[in-house]
Formats: C-alpha cells, structure tokens, sequence
C-alpha cells in the first residue's frame, strides 16, 4: 500500500513541476509581447493580473460553462436511486463532499467530473448508465471521485487556462508573421530578428502547451483508475466498464460524445471522440489498452 502512495506523491510531484514549467513559458511570452509593444513593468502587471482574473474565472465559474456546454441535466433523485446512492457511499469512503449528478441524453459511454473540491459535480451520460451494469458503473464512479478528492480539478483547469491564454498569444503572433508588422516600440528596431523569435513562439508554444497538458491529463487518468480500483477493492469491474468502451469506440456506426470540445475533452472518463491510432497520439487521455493491462496488474 506504501508503494501505491509513493506513486501517487510521485506523479503530484511530476504534474506540478510541469505546471511549473507551463507558468515559465507563458510568463516567458507575456514579457516577449510586452517587450516589442515597446511597454514597461506596468504593462507586463496589467497581463498578468488579467491572466490571474481569467484563470479565477475559470476555477469558480468553469465547472456551470461545462454542464452547459455538454447539455448536462441534473439527475432526479428518485429516477436515479440507485445512482445516488452509489455515489453517496463512495464519496463517504473517500471522506469528501456528495456532488450534485448531472446526466447528459447521450448514448457514448461516458462521464466526467467537474468543479472543485468543496463544491463538486459529476455528469454521466444516459449511454454509459444502460450498458454498465451496478460493479462496473461504482468502478467509473470512483475513478471520478478520485479526479475530486486528489484535486485534479484545480490541476486541469489551471492547465486548461495556460493552454488556452498561449494559444492566444500564440495566434497574436502567427497574425504578425502573416503581415510582416504590428511589432512597435523596440521591436522596429531588429524586426528580422523579432520576426524569427516570433516565428517560433508562433508555431512551437501552442504545441508545447499541448504536450504538458497532455502529460498532466495522462498521468492523472493512470492515477484516478488506481485509486478508484483501490476504494471499490474491484478492479476487474473497472477493467470491465473500460472494455465495453474499447468495444463502442471500435464500433464504425458508433457516435462520438455529441457536445464534446477540445476544452472539455480532457475531463471525460475516456477519449470522447473517435478513437484512431493518429489522433491517440494527441489524445489527453492514455490508451485504453494500456489503462486495462495496469488494473489487471491489480487482480
């Protein structure tokens, strides 16, 4: 059990060093804009207390943004007794706060926890609560629970919004590399130079933003399906709900999750969209082979 801690102190540790490094860059390309703007100090504060204001508004207000977004209801208790009651005595066994349930009228199998900590919330859709039967939906169940009680949560939405501020930035400068100008103050002075520097900021700091949310997404996921496998002491049953969505996703006639985006894709129990070997690579989510193979180590 000491070596399953470890772990879990382990992968803390990686995902907030690449935080780290996701707060350098964008810092990094914040002081780059402001420096061929020809601004000061005040300038790069203005940025960064707007960086700190959209990252808040994410943390309070992003979990309402994605229900909606995924066209989540939330659950009647008494249509799903025994979905409440699943989820009431796994959050009492991980000792945190019971959160709201949303169902999404959707027959991919899925699901996804949003919020925070204090004030979670967990959305299923209508395809994952008729194909699982009682085991394998509290093994889906805990697997989300985890994301809540080991704050993955803060750690995705924090990553979310440094990825989405440097994309940003990141479009700023491919406009200026398409027209040649826009670099005033200092940055008329050396624009060959700036332009290169910008180049590359352009192309590469998106894609970088890209692979440190994807390590973070990855890691997280390998966690939450240990931990969870841990508190329902049922594996297997986890194994399970992960094949029968192996065997959706290699169906062709098979629909992807309908109200998924890129921003929300990272919060889903699995890939929400089409599984292909290409798009694997991008995905935030680790392969659902690799996934099935770790909880049958635990058998």
């Amino acid at each position: 059990m000491a070596s399953f801690f470890d772990e879990i102190a382990r992968n803390n540790l990686r995902s907030f060093v690449l935080l780290g490094i996701f707060a350098m860059l964008f810092i990094g390309i914040i002081y780059f804009v402001v420096y061929l703007l020809g601004g000061g100090l005040f300038a790069f504060f203005i940025g960064a207390v707007l960086v700190l204001a959209y990252a808040a508004f994410t943390y309070y207000a992003g979990d309402k943004l994605v229900l909606a977004v995924s066209r989540a209801k939330e659950a009647d208790e008494k249509q799903y007794a025994n979905l409440y009651a699943s989820v009431e005595g796994l959050s009492s066994a991980m000792q945190i706060k019971m959160p709201k349930i949303y169902i999404i009228n959707d027959p991919n199998p899925n699901a996804f926890a949003t919020g925070r900590r204090s004030k979670p919330s967990i959305a299923f859709t209508s395809g994952l609560l008729s194909m699982m039967n009682r085991d394998e939906l509290e093994g889906v169940i805990s697997h989300e629970l985890s994301h809540v009680a080991d704050n993955d949560i803060l750690v995705m939405t924090i990553a979310i919004a440094f990825a989405g501020a440097i994309g940003l930035i990141a479009a700023y400068f491919r406009n200026m590399i398409f027209w040649g100008f826009g670099f005033g103050g200092r940055g008329r002075g050396n624009l060959g130079v700036l332009l290169l520097v910008a180049f590359a900021i352009g192309l590469l700091a998106p894609l970088f933003a890209l692979l440190i949310r994807l390590a973070i997404s990855r890691r997280r996921e390998y966690m939450a399906d240990a931990n969870g496998a841990r508190v329902t002491r049922n594996p297997a049953e986890l194994a399970s709900a992960l094949k029968k969505i192996q065997a959706y996703e290699k169906n062709p006639n098979s629909p992807p999750v309908m109200h998924a985006n890129e921003v929300t894709a990272p919060l889903y129990f699995a890939n929400p969209f089409k599984a292909s070997s290409f798009a694997n690579l991008f995905s935030t989510h680790p392969p659902i082979e690799e996934r099935i193979k770790r909880l049958q180590a635990m058998y």
